[in-house]
């Protein structure tokens, strides 16, 4: 279930599902201007609050020695007091923690990055690199654009129809669930604990950011997650 809170001040969401730090933020608080009091809170040097360039790939990195990850829309890592973060306005935050193996993530799934599966991949790159076990594998899919806002073309809708067995319910007409497509998808690989939140980013624009409605703004809201 998700549930609002308040760090440095600031509201954000977060899930009970997941006992390490994380949460998503809102209009109030923008990380990249607040990445020292962010830091603070987590109890972290600021070094260890990692950020990837997102280009709307389904490209999956590890976090290593490196703080710079460039052409990445996912990345896990399994390093204690380092956070990752991910940035979003419109686009399908996933965040995944398998608290067995001791390792997180957070993806970006615009619809590009939906198309390409990136939540599964990220999955699959946890299996593979940290032997985890997807039925053991928490997700979190964040606030995005909803059903009923995402109007698109029919040759996305194709592709979006195309990465799932099951797409009852998630179509119709020249409208997509970003949230329920990227949700089927990981329970098609057997991910079995998986939180949705129910906030949209064009409904609910007092608060969370939505390049669509606010005519392409460069704010963002953010998903984090710090192992402890």
């Amino acid at each position: 279930m998700f549930k609002s809170k308040e760090i440095i001040n600031k509201k954000v969401f977060y899930s009970t599902l997941i006992s390490i730090p994380h949460f998503f933020t809102t209009r109030d608080l923008i990380v990249k201007d607040n990445k020292e009091l962010i830091c603070q809170y987590l109890d972290i040097p600021k070094k260890n609050l990692i950020c990837p360039v997102q280009t709307h790939s389904d490209n999956v990195e590890i976090v290593d020695s490196r703080r710079e990850y460039p052409d990445c829309d996912s990345l896990i890592s399994n390093q204690k007091n380092l956070a990752v973060y991910l940035n979003f306005a419109d686009c399908t935050p996933l965040v995944f923690y398998d608290s067995k193996k001791e390792v997180c993530a957070i993806a970006h799934a615009g619809w590009r990055g939906t198309a390409k599966k990136i939540g599964v991949k990220t999955v699959l790159r946890m299996v593979e690199t940290f032997n985890c076990n997807p039925s053991d594998i928490i997700v979190l899919i964040g606030p995005c654009i909803g059903f009923s806002s995402f109007e698109t073309s029919f040759e996305v809708i194709d592709n979006l129809r195309s990465t799932i067995k099951d797409d009852t319910g998630l179509f119709e007409d020249n409208k997509a669930d970003l949230k329920g497509i990227n949700k089927r998808q990981l329970e098609e690989i057997n991910v079995k604990t998986i939180d949705t939140c129910p906030y949209c980013t064009v409904l609910d624009n007092d608060k969370f950011f939505s390049y669509r409605k606010e005519n392409k703004t460069k704010n963002r809201h953010s998903a984090v997650i710090c192992l402890k």
